[in-house]
């Protein structure tokens, strides 16, 4: 007799593998509830309920099936939250919803001539209602949420009365609706904009038939990623989008704070290839109208020539959306002038016309009661009329950038004219009354030259007087300033120098570093010096100090310690500086007896302090500076704790950004960049390099040299640990005072190991780092793996190293000031 159980057994194992081959598809009679999922049938993409972090909202979604981290793309009920005991399926009718007791919400609403209908999730992540002939009745893709993926659309088709806009989430745990849009402008351009409610955001710089610069990334990603495609035609504009590669996961997402990011997942993590706005200025009438934006100045904003705040207040306040307003009304051609414009980015909404010369655009403009202002460029005239929106400032070390000319009434083109007449008038006087003065002081100056040749009284010196050149060397030939430009400060005498430190007392001694021991002096009027000796016994003598001397007499910059001049007798060389009273950053960071514990607010101040003071050395002083010595040694600190980068003595005038080559390698290990130390390659990235490892001391408070775990050879091979195993916030210093904000912290430590990449080529240059600090809104993208962090340093680990001056390799002494 055959047993029931042998005689059901193929029934159910044909059951289960039909339900098995049928797990992407939802059938009439079949529903999901919170604990059952559809998977498309290459398992890219999963269908089901999802519960947010943190809340206790369920909702119908699609995500990434092998992706844990951030994979939702689509969401049926974003604005209709349910709970765990809901079900999703299709109704009698034909349609999808979601039921939940006896509330029934309707994920399409559609009259069906029969309702024999299935739902499949495709690999693409498009979920498809279709008859039993297998045509599409609806899609999600024709609904889209946040998340543009291959094949969606962005754009409009006004014959149907669709639109494919996507809308960010409340928050990062909130799915519901957002407060920004991403969408296609319907007007002539073209152009993608982000909206914050009804207000322009963002807006894309060219026009989405321009295929040279589709959301703003490089050429080069989208040509060997992306293939896209742009529809546009009477009733209908489009862009749409494939990938490449199949193996290739990518994506475009508008997050809750109004960025449109591209994602791409690669070694098991979203990498965030692009994000716009990524900067203040490219935020949409950021400043208002008739202003102008500087993304490397402070405050931002400013009105442009012949216009004011439109509200003070406000402006005052850090608000800028009122933007400016005239000063003077145009008068409509009468006297009406222009006043250029040089290095900006040109606002938008321009008229475009044809012309044949400047003249012709001038005039143009000139007829044109409404025109603001006019750009000509090969003879393509722009004209703006009204409002002036979201022009941008550019520095000028910038090499792009465009002339705009700004309609102003004559009134104001008087006032910029007489103010320049004045000044020139002023100039003239002044240059004739200091050319008589000038001679009779130069014949002066020589004799008491003459007379005293041992240099100025220390004791009675006024501190603050910065150093300049002096009136004997105007009066000098060209010949004998060419070779004594080294005495461009003060020189003063000995004796002075002796008495103003009780002739080198040892109470007065401040620390010691490579060149010599540092002693504090005191004025007559109580102004306190900072006197730095060169030790007979260094190996660094008169070529670094003149170095140093020549250098920062040059330089003025709050984050740059100020030389106040130098003392050249006998065989002494010695540099004398401004006192500053908290003496060296390795004394707070480091010292076995120190009595505070810096707050989290001020190790921000002096990360911001030295990067700054390091930007000018790079890019904004008159000669580009490489200091090839930056260590938390080198930082002194002022009454307020601001920073100040100071030991001058290794550094080197640089110009262009190549690399350089040296067989005389100076610095200190721990703070040298690989290829400086191993091949003698220097450049601006090495002192990135440089300011990488000191943004790790500070935020951790413990050395890099010497400092080793069981797993880890440096403090930089620490922080890769711990970030990689994504335990960053483990690094920051537990001792601050002060609660420090997360978010910032791990920011700074993903700018810290960027900056200590083993390439030169892969570190930002000190302007990128400078923005990355100070603007939340730039994406920072994933460091690799550092230098040095899975090799010894030069050094044996297992000694202790001590710091030490050298001539050529050298290791600094921990030197307080």
């Amino acid at each position: 007799m055959v047993s029931k159980t042998r005689f059901w057994y193929p029934f159910i194992l044909l059951m289960f593998l039909c339900a098995g081959a049928a797990m992407d598809t939802i059938r009439p009679g079949n529903h999901l509830n919170s604990s059952t999922t559809v998977v498309s049938v290459g398992e890219m993409f999963e269908l089901g309920f999802f519960q947010p972090t943190d809340s206790e909202h369920y909702y119908v979604g699609i995500w990434y099936k092998n992706i844990k981290e951030d994979p939702v793309v689509w969401i049926a009920n974003r604005d209709y939250p349910v709970t765990a005991s809901a079900f999703f399926g299709i109704s009698d009718d034909g349609n999808l919803e979601i039921k939940q007791g006896r509330i029934i919400y309707r994920v399409t609403d559609m009259t069906l001539p029969n309702a024999n209908v299935s739902a499949k999730l495709l690999d693409s992540g498009n979920l498809i209602l279709r008859d039993e002939n297998s045509s599409i009745l609806w899609q999600s893709f024709d609904f889209p949420s946040h998340t543009y993926l291959p094949g969606m659309k962005l754009g409009y088709d006004t014959r149907i009365q669709s639109t494919w806009s996507y809308v960010s989430w409340k928050s990062s745990n909130d799915p519901s609706p957002g407060n920004f849009t991403l969408k296609l402008d319907s007007g002539p351009e073209k152009q993608i904009m982000i909206l914050n409610g009804d207000a322009i955001y963002w807006r894309s710089i060219r026009s989405w038939g321009d295929s040279s610069n589709y959301f703003e990334f490089p050429v080069e990603t989208r040509l060997n990623m992306y293939n896209f495609s742009f529809v546009s035609e009477s009733d209908t504009a489009y862009l749409t989008y494939n990938i490449y590669r199949n193996d290739t996961i990518s994506r475009f997402t508008i997050d809750a704070t109004g960025q449109l990011r591209q994602l791409l997942w690669l070694d098991n993590e979203w990498s965030v290839l692009n994000s716009q706005p990524g900067q203040p200025c490219e935020v949409y009438a950021y400043c208002g109208a008739n202003s102008s934006c500087s993304n490397v100045s402070s405050p931002i904003c400013s009105c442009l020539p012949g216009y004011k705040p439109s509200s003070v207040e406000f402006w005052n306040n850090g608000d800028f959306k009122e933007g400016c307003s005239r000063k003077n009304e145009l008068q409509c051609g009468k006297n009406d002038g222009f006043h250029m414009l040089t290095k900006v980015i040109l606002p938008q909404k321009q008229l475009t016309r044809e012309v044949q010369s400047f003249g012709d655009c001038r005039s143009s403009c000139l007829s044109n009661c409404s025109c603001s202002g006019f750009s000509y460029t090969d003879r393509n005239c722009s004209i703006w009329t009204g409002e002036l929106i979201n022009l941008q400032q550019l520095p000028v070390n910038n090499s792009s950038g465009t002339d705009f000319y700004l309609k102003l009434a004559a009134t104001d083109l008087e006032t910029k004219k007489s103010s320049s007449n004045m000044r020139r008038a002023v100039i003239v006087s002044v240059t004739v009354t200091m050319t008589v003065f000038t001679s009779a002081f130069c014949f002066w100056q020589v004799k008491v030259k003459r007379d005293k040749r041992k240099g100025q009284d220390l004791l009675s010196f006024e501190v603050t007087m910065s150093p300049s050149h002096t009136q004997e060397e105007q009066c000098k030939g060209r010949w004998q300033v060419e070779h004594e430009k080294e005495v461009e400060i003060p020189l003063f005498s000995f004796s002075s120098v002796s008495a103003a430190t009780d002739n080198f007392s040892f109470s007065n001694k401040l620390g010691e570093g490579g060149f010599g021991p540092v002693y504090k002096g005191k004025l007559l009027k109580g102004d306190e010096v900072a006197v730095k000796r060169l030790s007979r016994q260094s190996g660094q003598g008169w070529d670094e100090l003149k170095n140093e001397a020549i250098l920062i007499g040059k330089l003025q910059h709050k984050n740059l310690v100020k030389v106040l001049g130098c003392c050249i007798e006998r065989d002494e060389k010695i540099l004398i500086y401004e006192y500053l009273p908290n003496k060296s950053l390795d004394t707070l960071l480091f010292g076995t007896n120190a009595m505070v514990t810096l707050p989290w607010k001020t190790r921000v101040r002096i990360i911001e302090g030295i990067a700054q003071g390091l930007l000018y050395l790079h890019q904004y002083s008159r000669v580009q500076i490489i200091h090839r010595d930056l260590k938390a040694s080198n930082i002194l600190l002022d009454e307020d704790m601001n920073p100040k980068i100071s030991d001058f003595g290794m550094a080197r005038i640089f110009g262009g950004t190549e690399q350089r080559a040296t067989k005389r390698i100076v610095g200190t290990y721990g703070y040298m960049a690989p290829e400086y130390a191993l091949q003698g390659v220097f450049s601006v990235k090495s002192d990135v390099f440089s300011f990488g490892v000191l943004l790790l001391e500070i935020l951790s408070g413990k050395r890099n040299t010497g400092f080793y775990l069981s797993n880890s050879l440096d403090l930089i091979g620490y922080a890769w640990d711990l970030w990689t195993s994504k335990r960053p916030l483990e690094f920051i210093n537990p001792e601050t005072h002060d609660a420090y904000c997360p978010i910032a912290a791990t920011r700074y430590m993903n700018i810290a190991l960027l900056c200590v990449e083993e390439r030169a080529a892969n570190r930002p240059i000190m302007s990128d780092v400078v923005m990355m600090l100070n603007n939340e809104l730039t994406v920072l993208p994933s460091p690799v793996q550092p230098a040095f962090s899975n090799a010894r340093n030069v050094q044996d680990s297992s000694q202790s190293i001590p710091e030490t001056s050298q001539n050529k390799l050298t290791i600094s002494v921990i030197a307080a000031r």
